[in-house]
């Protein structure tokens, strides 16, 4: 396994296997690995002859009152599980490296990220699609790998890439839970013994509204007002939104049917946790 921090030697790196013919895959991380990423890992080694894994905490995708400075890192024992799980390079950058004096220039995707989290953090996904599209345009993979739990981060990932004619295949995995369902988060260790008890609460509200879609209910209000009332039952817990939209816009919907998309954010305790559920609904009146 190859470890980098200049841009110009991972390039050099990369097109030696470009000339043999090989392919690439990235899986895009802030490090602090954990069980979701390794499965993305996985994925990419099974597709690709070549999986490069890039670690770098962005400071553009970060609000001013968010956790930039106490975001996790361990990064030796990210080396650790990045090397058992196969992967051939890493990309460690500093800002300086990803980010020159004067940097002006951002990559914007307009109307799928006004709602969800967008709404809340601003200018979250200006800062991850910027770097997304820095990171492409370093490594240049023919697949790059996300993970479903940031949904609404994967949908204007795959616009994107769509809108500027980028040739990478984009690779949405699926979310990797705890035995007690809590979707599988960096952010989790922030957690007490108690808030990651009522943490579970996301999933299992996601799990009720399933239900309750597949025995026939179409209202998206009684869906969210029976997420909130689950939710607020929870001393630690604040909900930022409880949305469900169409899949394909990321609008919000009053009738369920079609793809769907149930998405959550709650602060459990200080520690805001994102949780969503796709449905494909067609139901008959």
């Amino acid at each position: 396994m190859k470890i980098f921090n200049d841009i110009n030697e991972l390039r050099k790196h990369l097109e030696i296997y470009r000339t043999e013919g090989k392919t690439i895959g990235l899986v895009p991380t802030m490090g602090y690995l954990h069980k979701g990423h390794i499965s993305l890992v996985q994925k990419s080694v099974k597709d690709n002859d070549i999986t490069v894994l890039s670690i770098y905490v962005n400071p553009t995708q970060f609000g001013p009152t968010e956790d930039l400075d106490k975001y996790p890192k361990d990064l030796e024992n990210d080396k650790k599980l990045a090397k058992e799980a196969g992967v051939d390079v890493i990309f460690i950058p500093t800002n300086s490296v990803m980010y020159l004096d004067n940097h002006a220039t951002y990559v914007n995707v307009d109307n799928l990220t006004d709602n969800l989290c967008g709404k809340s953090r601003p200018t979250h996904f200006r800062g991850v699609t910027t770097i997304v599209t820095k990171l492409f345009n370093i490594v240049q993979p023919n697949g790059a790998y996300f993970g479903q739990k940031d949904a609404q981060q994967a949908i204007v990932i795959k616009k994107m890439v769509k809108d500027l004619n980028m040739p990478i295949d984009i690779i949405i995995c699926p979310i990797v839970r705890e035995n007690d369902g809590l979707a599988l988060s960096s952010r989790n260790t922030y957690l007490n013994t108690e808030e990651r008890n009522q943490a579970t609460i996301l999933y299992e509200s996601l799990q009720k509204s399933k239900e309750c879609i597949k025995n026939g209910e179409q209202s998206a209000t009684i869906i969210k007002d029976m997420i909130k009332e689950m939710i607020e039952e929870k001393p630690s817990a604040t909900i930022d939104y409880i949305s469900i939209v169409n899949e394909d816009t990321l609008e919000d919907i009053d009738y369920i049917q079609g793809n769907i998309l149930i998405a959550l954010a709650v602060k459990i305790g200080q520690t805001r946790l994102i949780d969503n559920l796709r449905m494909e609904v067609n139901l008959i009146c």
